[in-house]
């Protein structure tokens, strides 16, 4: 009987340990997703940036830019 509580102690702390690495498990692979999102999301600024320097270019181009006095040319 006194080995009962040892072993029900053992093994729990044996489920404990398996659930904590499936949990580890877990975390590296969300860290890994989220590492390649935030590449994704490196990628998407360097677009938009591209494209707001584009609409500038047009901006100019129309004359629709703000003049150096800081009022919008009519």
């Amino acid at each position: 009987m006194a080995d009962e509580p040892d072993n029900l102690v053992l093994h729990l702390l044996r489920r404990l340990d398996e659930r904590t690495e499936r949990i580890s498990e877990d975390l590296r692979e969300v860290s890994i997703r989220l590492a390649h999102v935030e590449e994704n999301l490196v990628g998407v600024n360097r677009r938009l940036d591209r494209l707001d320097q584009r609409v500038d270019r047009i901006e100019k181009r129309l004359e629709l830019t703000d003049n150096p006095y800081g009022g919008v040319r009519e």
